[in-house]
């Protein structure tokens, strides 16, 4: 373990006075990686201007912030306002709202602000704009908690406003002081003919997500519930049969699971586009801040960061709530596939605006309800 975890974790201990429960780790928890992949390394220092050391050390700091969030969180109770990970600093940011909580927070390793707005008063104003929703017009484009600004940022389509909107908006701000509007380029969109990791066909074109196993060893994937229904037949990468969507959730969700044959064997792998694999070690979710990469057979592979959580995202086909709103560029022919942070799977593309000449958005359905949904356990390698 490192020197530095070690301080914070001894720091938690602590403040914690004896309670081991403000200390507990999933067994998930991403370790500190002693020594990343170079392929990832490679794509780290194109995506975010760093050198191979710098991103070994982006690497390390991140798998810190992993472990020291939930401890933190546990620590400032009803105070806590979110937690991102600030990448100057390569260090984890909690937002508390009162002082003793930032002293706490500072206790435990993290740094700490004091804002107006806890985090369950961002998520009832954000609950409150969901329950709106029937009445936005399509130039809103959605809406999430930013906790770097302590904020609900409603998102709107320049190139849309009209009366309507301005209607919508005026009441969006009435919900609560913490509301305000950022204007985004264009609405975001479903990748219907998408791949992530390896393509699969389905009548069109979308990407495998992660490979799972169903509760009596079964083979199979997750993937986004916009590429197919329960029923849909499916054929892998080279044509050959693969199996049948099994279950299905978009709009609402965008999550769905594929039964896979025998003529698949599912690994714990997402293809990196360069003759490379990035292993899969688990699902710990990564903080607001934290690197992320995504792979596509359309784009190869890209990395970004994530900027929210928790998002409310409106397509032209439905809304989708839960999404993870990230930097990452996607274009058609991305969609269902892996975003991964480090070693740990974070979910599937479900779709997002720009592309990878100028940039985008792109949003992901968290993989972990995917697998809660239909009970299917992670593959890792």
């Amino acid at each position: 373990m490192s020197r530095r975890r070690t301080t914070r974790l001894l720091g938690a201990a602590v403040l914690a006075a004896g309670t081991l429960a403000a200390l507990a780790v999933p067994s998930t928890a991403a370790p500190a990686p002693d020594q990343a992949a170079p392929e990832l390394l490679a794509a780290m220092q194109r995506d975010f201007g760093l050198t191979a050391q710098q991103a070994q050390d982006r690497l390390a700091r991140e798998a810190d912030a992993i472990e020291l969030a939930e401890a933190v969180r546990g620590s400032t109770g009803d105070a806590f306002a979110g937690s991102y990970f600030d990448d100057a600093r390569g260090e984890l940011v909690v937002a508390v709202t009162d002082g003793r909580a930032a002293e706490a927070a500072r206790g435990a390793g993290a740094d700490a602000v004091v804002v107006a707005n806890s985090a369950r008063e961002l998520d009832a104003a954000k609950s409150t704009l969901d329950a709106m929703e029937a009445s936005a017009p399509q130039s809103v484009t959605g809406w999430y908690v930013d906790v770097r600004s302590n904020s609900v940022v409603v998102s709107v389509d320049r190139t849309q406003r009209d009366a309507a909107t301005e209607d919508f908006l005026a009441r969006a701000r009435g919900v609560d002081d913490s509301v305000r509007v950022e204007e985004v380029a264009e609405s975001p969109r479903t990748f219907y003919d998408l791949v992530g990791g390896d393509a699969y066909y389905m009548g069109g074109r979308c990407s495998v997500g992660f490979p799972v196993r169903t509760a009596s060893g079964g083979a199979g994937m997750v993937t986004a519930g916009h590429c197919g229904r329960p029923g849909t037949a499916v054929s892998g990468y080279n044509q050959v049969s693969m199996g049948t969507f099994q279950g299905s959730s978009f709009p609402g969700n965008d999550y769905a699971w594929v039964s896979a044959n025998s003529n698949w064997t599912p690994r714990g792998l997402v293809n990196m586009y360069n003759g490379s694999a990035r292993a899969v070690s688990g699902a710990s979710v990564a903080p607001v801040g934290s690197s992320i990469c995504r792979s596509g057979s359309t784009t190869g592979w890209h990395c970004g960061s994530v900027q929210a959580t928790n998002q409310t995202v409106r397509y032209a086909e439905g809304t989708v709530y839960g999404l993870t709103r990230t930097n990452v560029c996607a274009e058609p022919g991305d969609s269902g596939g892996s975003f991964i942070s480090g070693t740990q799977a974070q979910g599937m593309t479900s779709g997002g605006s720009g592309n990878c000449s100028s940039g985008g958005t792109t949003y992901f359905q968290p993989v972990q309800e995917a697998l809660n949904a239909y009970n299917l356990r992670l593959v890792t390698g």
